[in-house]
């Protein structure tokens, strides 16, 4: 089955204490977005839509210099996760695959992992990448009955 990459890059980075896009701070050399898309091209995705906001000529530059087939669309309002996604379908339609979504600020998920979640999804309606932390902070919650997802919850909701 097909695959379609839905990166989304469209944070500001406040917490940086800077005027560049979040996903655009180097680590290793490299934005952070470059290291998701790497990962991501390494299951040689049909279609890779980037979801910027923040910055968004910056974004779509680096984007396209990675991957000059890349996709760059715009989330102008900053109205969630879910939203940002559906800013990827118009780009997608027709499209018949499965969609993985990758998040530009996380530069170190490994292409072994996203394979795994890929193959994952063979046997299960959606896959989701988590952890568990020594110390939750101001993490969210994937609330789990055995091994399937039953809600997200945001930090701010949660107990």
């Amino acid at each position: 089955m097909e695959t379609a990459l839905i990166i989304l890059a469209a944070g500001k980075g406040t917490r940086m204490n800077s005027d560049l896009p979040k996903v655009l701070h180097r680590v290793a050399s490299a934005p952070m977005l470059e290291h998701a898309m790497a990962a991501g091209a390494m299951l040689a995705p049909r279609h890779t839509v980037v979801v910027a906001g923040h910055g968004a000529d910056q974004v779509r530059a680096a984007a396209t210099l990675f991957d000059e087939d890349a996709q760059v669309v715009e989330q102008t309002e900053q109205l969630g996760t879910a939203h940002a996604v559906a800013q990827a379908r118009p780009v997608l339609e027709g499209f018949e695959g499965m969609a993985l979504v990758l998040y530009g600020d996380t530069p170190f998920v490994q292409p072994e992992t996203l394979e795994k979640m890929q193959e994952a999804l063979a046997t299960h309606d959606v896959v989701v990448l988590g952890f568990e932390a020594a110390d939750p902070a101001r993490y969210g919650r994937l609330v789990m009955q055995g091994d399937a997802l039953e809600r997200i919850v945001e930090f701010k909701d949660a107990s």
